[in-house]
């Protein structure tokens, strides 16, 4: 791989990252299954179909997420595959709760039909902890009046409405 071409490759891969991000907290499962390797492994399962009920299952027992990803190295092993190491703060919501996460992500690439995918990605934790107040019990921020409260993300999503809605059908 000529020089451009690593540069290139490296920015398709980071953008896997971001869109990881993005589609965990719009709960996109289409966006988030179509970032993996058709034959992904999931357990003893492998394939998309394993992966979508493993990511629904997932993020059913979790509220609203927020996934701000950082540091991303990249090393390739040839022109087709690539590893990585992602970290990243998490926000999440558990019930009532409101935690922080520090997370080593711990990433395969593989290029196919000339798009960069996910093989594997590992997800490690330096710690979750609790925050003292959880944000989502303020009262409505209605930006720009008002600075601090609560938002309309992530409800205001249509992937987030209809993840949510195929659980109540």
């Amino acid at each position: 791989m000529d020089d451009v071409s690593r540069l290139v490759a490296r920015d398709e891969i980071r953008q896997l990252a971001y869109r990881y991000a993005l589609a965990i907290d719009t709960r996109n499962i289409d966006t988030l299954v179509g970032l993996f390797v058709d034959d992904v492994r999931v357990g003893a399962a492998a394939g998309h179909a394993a992966l979508r009920e493993s990511f629904e299952a997932q993020l059913r027992a979790t509220g609203i997420t927020i996934l701000f990803v950082a540091n991303h190295l990249i090393d390739f092993d040839d022109d087709e595959h690539a590893r990585g190491v992602v970290y990243c703060k998490c926000e999440a919501q558990n019930g009532d709760r409101w935690i922080h996460q520090a997370i080593q992500y711990r990433d395969t690439y593989e290029r196919r039909a000339g798009r960069w995918l996910f093989v594997r990605r590992r997800h490690l934790l330096w710690y979750g902890s609790e925050v003292g107040q959880n944000p989502l019990a303020l009262p409505p921020a209605n930006w720009p009046e008002s600075q601090t409260g609560r938002g309309t993300l992530p409800e205001s999503e249509p992937t987030w409405q209809e993840f949510w809605r195929r659980r109540r059908s």
